[in-house]
């Protein structure tokens, strides 16, 4: 991946590479001192292992220049799902430092060479969506959740482009209809957005420095990362729900979809998102004559007006002057 304008045929590096090998070196560093003890507080079942990892994404979230602002109440129940967009690598870092919870990731993870050890260390739960292996994988749902332990689920199934939501998937939501201990399993979503670095809003055009996504190569999309300015970061939580107020498991997975979207669109361009205003209005509308049958609905209206206000929050490239959008892979 290339990022910046090039000068006398060579890409110009838009961050510091001082600064970039300055926190890599001082990342390892805390990673490297802190894996013996999480691994030993695995092997032996210490309650440190739940409160080491968030320790130590706290640490790292200062070490790699990331301020996280957070917005609305976490639940306290225990166990609770966290159900949140996924932009980035990154993500694993800030929700990690801010939720007390393990990460629901696809079997391949586990098998990714020093990625899949951190995973397991965090005690994440792999999912394997044979039919063959869904049997084991409930069972061990089921003894993680009755043990207290909450999940943090990315049910977009991929990471976006953090300028929108890509829908979620009610089939990752199979998860929500456990009852540990015999009660509903509490749901509750979460929004996350790369909003300014430097102070400055990040746009459309400036983000994917951060988004990781598409077939972006990751060593050097993280490079580039770590050589940026400091970056603030929003992580808004929305009212927690269990599956029991919903008439299907596909409607809860479009009412989370529902809720991250609006929170990701009201950080990036700082106005709140009145559904009910906007529902209302829609209403409201009078009907529109047959030759305009092929117009959006309501719904894809007020998200056209969500991608429209996050055109006119700084999403040029001029929102951050010396920096261009890095190139895919």
């Amino acid at each position: 991946m290339s990022a910046g304008s090039h000068k006398g045929g060579q890409n110009r590096y838009p961050g510091s590479r001082l600064l970039a090998l300055r926190r890599t070196l001082l990342y390892f560093a805390l990673l490297f001192a802190l894996m013996p003890l999480q691994a030993m507080a695995v092997a032996f079942n210490w309650p440190l292992k739940r409160r080491l990892p968030q320790r130590f994404h706290q640490q790292g979230c200062r070490i790699l220049g990331i301020r996280v602002e957070r917005r609305g109440r976490m639940s306290r129940a225990a166990p609770t799902l966290f159900a949140s967009n996924h932009t980035s690598y990154w993500d694993i870092v800030v929700l990690g430092s801010l939720i007390p919870a393990s990460f629901v990731a696809k079997s391949e993870v586990a098998r990714w060479p020093f990625f899949g050890l951190l995973a397991k260390l965090q005690r994440s739960v792999f999912v394997d969506r044979r039919a063959n292996r869904a049997g084991k994988q409930r069972d061990e749902m089921v003894r993680r959740l009755e043990h207290g332990d909450s999940l943090i689920l990315f049910p977009e199934g991929t990471s976006d482009d953090g300028n929108r939501v890509l829908p979620f998937k009610s089939a990752l939501f199979a998860v929500a209809e456990l009852r540990p201990h015999g009660k509903p399993l509490v749901v509750q979503p979460v929004s996350i957005s790369y909003t300014r670095l430097d102070g400055m809003p990040i746009g459309r055009y400036l983000r994917p420095y951060y988004a990781w996504y598409g077939d972006m190569e990751l060593l050097g999309h993280l490079w580039q990362a770590l050589g940026l300015g400091h970056l603030t970061v929003v992580v808004e939580f929305h009212p927690p729900v269990t599956l029991e107020s919903f008439p299907s498991r596909k409607a809860l997975a479009s009412h989370c979809q529902e809720a991250v979207a609006d929170g990701v669109a009201a950080a990036l361009t700082g106005r709140p998102i009145d559904r009910k205003k906007s529902g209302a209005q829609a209403a409201a509308a009078p009907e529109q004559p047959a030759a305009e049958a092929g117009s959006a609905s309501p719904r894809a209206q007020r998200a056209g007006g969500r991608e429209d206000a996050l055109d006119r929050s700084g999403g040029g490239a001029g929102a951050l002057p010396g920096l261009a959008p890095p190139a895919k892979a």
